[in-house]
């Protein structure tokens, strides 16, 4: 049922993009709590998520596959089978473990495939990402070998998606990959502690990485890591601006386009965020350096989280200042053009879009303009504006 609420009565209905909105309790409070890990991990209807290569396992185009713990448990056995101050001590920097990520639960699932929290306020079924990624440089290689092969014979309609490039999966699956990928991504990226150059251990059910004191029983160096109040060993989220930017005359919005793309694809501009800057002044810096138009006055639209690796995406949207939206590319060089295009051509090109990997739709007349799918956030903006539902004037209650 649509909500109208105040909200919703003042500015509209929301939205949700692509790769948000997971069905799962994250359950943050219990990474800690190892009985209810351990027991979790272990039930029969807890279902895991295999990615190789940071790509998820798939049953269909649109579906990803989830296996039980029996599939997987020679992998992986039980790691939390002792508490997490244990697993520390016992740490031995040359025995590696594959990355397992407790994703949450669906609260949804029927209560036979349900398991409760330590307070029994909360039941769902478990969900966990596991890489099994052979590296080779890993002690556990051979393992995951072993596993790829048997997923293979005993899951032969079963694939490795390559996700970035196919933006099919259902919405629900897509929002729980997101979250698997960049936590996946960080930590095998960042095997090594930031405060001191140790080997870490993944920690926290696969969201937090801490120094051990310990390493096959030798006392390690001394690191900040384990003094007060940090944020050393956490996964990252780098936030970046996408705009949409309006003509002052409300008539044309702003595309660009980058020499990798298909030819006639255009998208809205977009760019990292600086330290100690806002959403604003990151919309009205990206725009300038990268087309030389001035904007004005900004709102913020709606975010996307973007696994590839760990971004999130602040949809925004701009308007031109009169007299200063002339375009120039020679602050910074990384788009091959920008172009103003008027609204009936925008409206007309969003019948025919396609992602970037994609070739042309059906239908589609050569030379026209193309726009990215609507899983990107960029469609989104780009429909808000040329379709109505933007209000640029300041609200006030």
């Amino acid at each position: 049922m649509a909500d109208e609420g105040f909200l919703t009565k003042k500015f509209g209905e929301g939205v949700e993009n692509y790769y948000s909105g997971s069905p799962l309790n994250r359950l943050a409070f219990l990474r800690t709590n190892y009985s209810y890990l351990s027991t979790a991990l272990q039930h029969p209807s807890t279902r895991f998520l295999l990615l190789k290569n940071l790509d998820p396992l798939a049953s269909t185009p649109s579906t990803l596959a989830f296996l039980p713990y029996t599939d997987v448990s020679n992998l992986i056995a039980n790691p939390y089978e002792v508490s997490e101050k244990a697993a520390l001590e016992a740490f031995t920097s040359t025995i590696d473990h594959p990355v397992l990520i407790f994703l949450g639960i669906d609260e949804s699932a029927p209560s036979s495939d349900s398991i409760s929290t330590p307070d029994n306020k909360y039941t769902g079924q478990a969900y966990f990402s596991l890489d099994i990624t052979p590296y080779p440089h890993l002690s556990y290689s051979l393992k995951a070998t072993s596993l790829l092969s048997t997923i293979s014979q005993n899951y032969p309609s079963h694939e490795f998606k390559t996700a970035r490039k196919d933006l099919n999966l259902n919405n629900d699956h897509a929002a729980m990959y997101a979250s698997a990928r960049s936590l996946t991504n960080w930590n095998v990226t960042a095997p090594y502690c930031a405060g001191c150059g140790q080997k870490t251990m993944s920690v926290h059910a696969g969201t937090k990485r801490a120094c051990p004191p310990l390493d096959g029983g030798v006392e390690t160096r001394k690191c900040p890591s384990r003094e007060g109040v940090h944020n050393i060993n956490f996964p990252r989220t780098d936030p970046s601006v996408i705009m949409a930017i309006i003509s002052s005359d409300g008539t044309k919005i702003l595309l660009g386009r980058q020499k990798r793309w298909p030819k006639y694809w255009h998208s809205t501009l977009a760019g990292f965020l600086e330290p100690g800057e806002s959403i604003e002044e990151a919309v009205r810096r990206e725009v300038w350096e990268e087309s030389g138009v001035t904007v004005g006055r900004v709102i913020i639209h709606s975010s996307q989280p973007w696994p590839f690796p760990a971004s999130l995406m602040i949809g925004a949207i701009g308007e031109a200042v009169p007299g200063k939206e002339e375009i120039y590319l020679g602050n910074d060089p990384e788009l091959e053009g920008a172009k103003w295009f008027g609204f009936e051509e925008v409206k007309e090109a969003l019948a025919f879009t396609s992602g970037l990997y994609d070739g042309p739709p059906e239908g589609y007349k050569e030379g026209g303009l193309r726009l990215p799918p609507k899983t990107a956030i960029a469609n989104q903006l780009i429909r808000a504006v040329v379709l109505g539902g933007v209000h640029l004037a300041s609200s006030k209650i």
